[in-house]
């Protein structure tokens, strides 16, 4: 089927735009891809160096300088569920590299944040600046100049967009990302989500909780719901930087182990090409970019996505913004119900077809770019197929389904959950803002009612336990920007404030902070720019002013007229400890939401 106009005419917006920069940054891989930034740039002691560790056969294979070497850039700990199966996997690379006539070493590792650990801690207020320390920890492990190849272990929030960005500074080195797979279901989220309601309203206490919570984040792996973190496994895939169908296979099973030896043969195979165009930087363009564009819009993947697009994007000289997300929005369908959006998890929607079904029902209706290079040397159409065990025990591929085995979880885009995408650009007075639409009810899609202001979501807990906001409200948060306190999610109100909408309240959020891919239904108008701390109009809103939220129309509005003339809120200043000290110098650095948030890479949009 020939191209939507809307992807079509989305894409050549960015191409234009990014003329130069793209032209610099591509300039910039082809001389280091032809100058030679490899093993043989190094003096004898600089070799000698990087193989001392090693074993007598490896050593003998780095010193000839003929073999390839792959480097692992790991973010293995063992408190992220999601990451704790990597511990063994160094060990398995090296084995499958030396099986293919290769060597592999740890490059070095980055840090590794569980957004789950953080929440409503003062942790969380480094969680967006982690991207960027691993976005540097990368190009550290990388400064070695050993590697003709790297491997990415990373999987959850803000590692897998910081490992990108930093693989896009090398990006004339093939690179492969390798998924660990989701933890088995536990228990099922709509069970999750009424004892979190629970506990909000004191129906029960902290013990019943933690059971709760245990049961649904119970083993090794990836957490089950649609958040950031398996947003990031669906982008890997859609964008063609691991292995078709790899993104949703438990671990632990003998179908990840062969995925993990054929990620490293496939790997070797891009090395070996010696060509630019099987390089990251030869495969990662524009077209790619609106491909995860759509793979999110369709899935109603994570609302952080619409801050690290942004800078993985810019990383690579692609200049993307909101309003290209509202343009592709008008014309992707979405596809899926998982969690926080429906009741399914991740393991239901790859039962149901999962991304195999997903990338060919899109494909099959001119909603991606099928003429991008793959890790796998195909286009895309390539990832309609899925791996299966033969009966002799080796992997093969098969087409995936052409039907949704569910379409509860999964649909055609022929027969959408709804004709357009799950995210929504707001503009009005205020500024401009993401709304997640994906699982926000018809009659919740536009709130006007008066804001009630808050310091902090402890302060808005603080309002409900009191009873004090068992009425219509708009809650304004700010002061919750990456410029200000490094921009932590505010999950924590998501239970309070779907206790109060299921009450029959309208409700809603307005804040520069963030909420990731738990939103829910209440709606929410999120990221906000200009931010509180940077002259926004946040700063100006007091309680009990009018706001009106409109999905439907995009607006984003404080209805009082006066209120450009008032003098900003003074606000609490940021707090110290957990780290935070060490931070200050980088917000002051720090672009806005749209520009992805980030204190390396350019200058506000």
């Amino acid at each position: 089927m020939n191209l939507h106009p809307t992807i079509h005419q989305v894409t050549e917006a960015i191409i234009s735009r990014s003329k130069d920069s793209r032209a610099a940054y591509i300039h910039h891989m082809r001389h280091q891809f032809h100058t030679g930034v490899k093993r043989s740039t190094l003096s004898c002691g600089n070799l000698a160096h990087a193989f001392a560790g090693c074993g007598a056969s490896d050593k003998e294979v780095m010193a000839a300088e003929v073999l390839p070497n792959i480097g692992i850039v790991t973010a293995y700990n063992d408190m992220l569920s999601a990451h704790k199966p990597y511990e063994q996997y160094p060990e398995m690379i090296r084995k499958h590299a030396q099986f293919y006539g290769a060597t592999a070493q740890v490059a070095g590792g980055v840090p590794a944040m569980c957004d789950g650990v953080t929440q409503g801690q003062t942790g969380m207020e480094l969680s967006l600046f982690s991207r960027d320390v691993i976005a540097l920890s990368t190009a550290v492990a990388l400064s070695h100049h050993t590697f003709d190849g790297v491997v990415h272990l990373g999987i959850c929030d803000k590692i897998v967009p910081g490992l990108l960005i930093g693989a896009i500074t090398f990006g004339f080195l093939p690179s492969i990302f390798m998924p660990g797979g989701p933890m088995t279901s536990g228990i099922s989220n709509d069970e999750k989500a009424k004892v979190r309601r629970d506990y909000a309203q004191g129906l029960i206490g902290r013990k019943e909780l933690l059971a709760s919570e245990a049961a649904a984040y119970h083993s090794p792996g990836t957490c089950t719901f649609y958040g950031t973190a398996n947003s990031n496994q669906m982008l890997m895939e859609i964008m063609g930087l691991q292995l078709p169908g790899s993104s949703f296979v438990n671990p632990g099973t003998p179908l990840r182990e062969l995925l993990n030896q054929e990620a490293v043969k496939v790997l070797l195979e891009r090395v070996q090409e010696q060509e630019f165009d099987a390089t990251l930087a030869g495969m990662l363009n524009e077209k790619v970019m609106v491909n995860a564009m759509v793979g999110l819009l369709s899935t109603g993947g994570s609302t952080n996505h619409t801050i690290h697009l942004m800078a993985i994007a810019l990383a690579a000289g692609i200049h993307i913004n909101w309003d290209d997300f509202d343009a592709l929005s008008s014309c992707v369908p979405l596809l899926s119900r998982v969690y926080p959006n429906g009741s399914a998890d991740v393991n239901h929607f790859h039962a149901s077809g999962g991304m195999s079904f997903l990338i060919r029902t899109l494909l099959d209706n001119g909603l991606l770019h099928p003429d991008v290079r793959t890790i796998t040397g195909s286009d895309l159409t390539g990832y309609t197929r899925e791996p299966f065990i033969h009966a002799d025990g080796h992997l093969e591929w098969r087409e995936g389904t052409k039907t949704s085995l569910d379409e509860s979880v999964l649909r055609p885009a022929t027969q959408p959950f709804s004709p357009t995408g799950g995210l929504v650009l707001l503009k009005g007075n205020v500024g401009r803002a993401i709304i997640k639409t994906a699982a926000v009810a018809p009659k919740d899609m536009v709130i006007e009612a008066p804001a009630v202001v808050f310091d902090s979501q402890n302060d808005l807990l603080e309002a409900f336990k009191k009873g004090e906001l068992y009425r219509d409200f708009i809650a304004v948060l700010p002061f919750q920007g990456p410029g200000f306190n490094g921009m932590p999610e505010l999950h924590q109100l998501t239970p309070t404030l779907s206790v109060l909408q299921m009450s029959g309240y309208k409700v809603a959020l307005v804040t520069d902070g963030r909420m990731s891919g738990a939103s829910g239904k209440v709606p929410a108008a999120i990221h906000v720019v200009p931010e509180a701390a940077k002259g926004g109009l946040l700063s100006k809103i007091q309680t009990g002013d009018m706001m009106r939220l409109d999905a439907i129309k995009g607006e984003l509005t404080c209805l009082e007229a006066d209120v450009h003339l008032r003098t900003a809120r003074t606000p609490h200043p940021p707090m110290y400890g957990m780290g935070r000290e060490l931070f200050v110098s980088l917000k002051n650095n720090i672009t806005n939401s749209e520009s992805g948030a980030s204190f390396i890479l350019g200058i506000d949009i």
